[in-house]
């Protein structure tokens, strides 16, 4: 490639292929990029995955604030609580537990997010100064694939919170007259199908909907927390019995001493539930004016959101054992009990925008990059977002979600363990190793810097595969592919820090294969 053939401003460009960048303002500032290109030679890039220029970053600190709080006030939000809960926490050490992970997960989100701000690139760009040109399709993919799990999760609940409101007009939908398949009724299988068609839809109109959703959805779902925090006060007389429950595992209790074998696998289940966009933020914060606006709307805004509507999700299900007798964790179930038809058309339409709006956000923009980033010049964002939506229904989300247990243990640490030493490696690349510092034209060129072996980084792929492999035994045996008796207590343990062994590994060991190997 020659990228001095042909020079453009990607201002001009409205963020085109942009392989160089010849002019850098300071590193606290979103660059006044301008670039050198040649379009008919350059196949890493495409319109979607170009830096974005200076004109186009409009993201400060209230951006930020604003999308973390869009994204954590969701129905998954609401009822995480419920399975520590369930394992024997009182209300106390499970929202302190959730506050904890995620105050954890936003250092590295923080970090990765450095780079899209300085250098204006998406998620599986920035990979291929760790992996390689083509290696990046590897972790790029690994997250792809999550993202659609969790895609057809938020899915499956706004399908299934428009089914469960239309039983209350149209009783005979939840009758036994219709059987199940795959584990769930026709009725149930419509009502997801049309929830995922207006998801689809939101992708074909384009990224610049999504802004406008999450700007409506923010207030919108807190309103209604708050709206059902009020109302289960006034109606139960207090919060009822599960604030005052004592926790299983207190002196006296039928699990005491055992909290910390409890409390260390929630954490990382709860760290697990942004692991990963703490990868893909770059995706956002190329957007942004400064680090400092990243940096500060990110750390006020996605702690202290997802303590406090777990929070709301707790106190509205402990008012509700007084209120009707049995404790309901699904606000879509409680909104059910409600008769007034314009009380329940209006919170099935903010549930349904705000559960749409998360799942846009969190769940289709990176793996449409990221399904892009296979063949730039065939696959287009929005092709991307179909690829997801598509393999999202394929997964089942349904019976994901089925088992409280197995939502933290399976899916949420299964996941962790993956995810944390792609960001162990994409940190110490970018922060120990390359200071910072990116080649930007070298991202886009086959034949440049980040070429390492025809495209591969071994030194990223060997520390991937190490970091991943103590854990491993753990996820066999909770998936219950293997025996109990084939794998050491110790592993059985160390699967409950997946997160962190993983980032730990891959951290340490990739910084020392690069190095002693830099070309490795």
């Amino acid at each position: 490639m020659h990228p001095s053939k042909i020079t453009r401003r990607t201002q001009e460009l409205g963020g085109r292929c942009a392989p160089g960048m010849t002019t850098m303002q300071h590193a606290h500032d979103a660059p006044d990029v301008e670039v050198s290109i040649e379009i008919e030679q350059s196949t890493l890039c495409n319109p979607d995955l170009a830096p974005v220029p200076k004109a186009r970053r409009t993201w400060r600190i209230g951006s930020f604030a604003a999308l973390w709080i869009s994204m954590s006030a969701c129905i998954p939000t609401y009822m995480l609580a419920s399975s520590l809960i369930g394992g024997g926490m009182n209300w106390s050490e499970a929202i302190l537990t959730i506050f904890l992970g995620n105050l954890i997960v936003v250092i590295p989100m923080i970090l990765n997010a450095h780079a899209g701000t300085r250098y204006g690139i998406p998620f599986p760009v920035f990979c291929r100064a760790s992996f390689g040109t083509r290696g990046a399709n590897i972790p790029a993919l690994m997250r792809a694939f999550v993202a659609c799990g969790w895609f057809g999760i938020q899915t499956w609940i706004g399908g299934e919170a428009i089914y469960k409101i239309m039983t209350v007009f149209f009783p005979s939908l939840g009758g036994p007259d219709f059987a199940k398949f795959l584990g769930i009724t026709l009725p149930e299988f419509v009502c997801f199908l049309f929830f995922w068609a207006i998801n689809m839809f939101v992708v074909y109109k384009g990224i610049e909907s999504i802004r406008l959703l999450l700007n409506i959805k923010a207030p919108l779902l807190i309103a209604l927390g708050l709206g059902l925090l009020f109302w289960a006060y006034q109606n139960a007389g207090g919060f009822g019995p599960i604030l005052a429950q004592p926790s299983d595992f207190a002196a006296g209790g039928p699990k005491a001493g055992q909290f910390w074998s409890f409390f260390v696998p929630g954490l990382t289940g709860m760290i697990g539930f942004w692991a990963t966009l703490s990868l893909n933020i770059p995706d956002f914060s190329r957007y942004a004016r400064s680090q400092r606006d990243q940096i500060i709307g990110q750390a006020v805004g996605l702690p202290f959101t997802m303590g406090l509507y777990a929070f709301i999700g707790v106190a509205v299900t402990s008012a509700t054992a007084i209120i009707y007798g049995h404790t309901m964790w699904d606000p879509v179930d409680v909104l059910t009990h409600f008769t007034n038809p314009v009380v329940l058309v209006v919170a099935m339409f903010a549930l349904c925008l705000a559960t749409l709006a998360t799942n846009i956000a969190a769940n289709v923009v990176s793996p449409a990059n990221d399904f892009a980033h296979l063949a730039p010049r065939k696959i287009s964002f929005r092709t991307g977002g179909f690829i997801t939506g598509i393999i999202g229904v394929l997964m089942m989300p349904w019976k994901l979600v089925a088992d409280p247990s197995g939502y933290i243990f399976t899916w949420l640490i299964g996941y962790s363990a993956l995810l944390g030493p792609i960001g162990g490696i994409m940190i110490a690349d970018y922060f120990v190793i390359r200071r910072r510092t990116l080649n930007l034209p070298a991202l886009y060129s086959a034949d440049g810097e980040y070429r390492y072996r025809n495209g591969i980084s071994l030194a990223a792929l060997v520390s991937l595969g190490v970091a991943v492999l103590p854990n491993l035994p753990g996820f066999l045996l909770t998936v219950k592919l293997i025996d109990s008796h084939a794998v050491p207590a110790f592993f059985v343990s160390l699967y409950s820090y997946a997160w962190f062994v993983g980032f730990a590994i891959a951290f340490s060991l990739y910084i020392v294969l690069r190095r002693t190997c830099p070309r490795l």
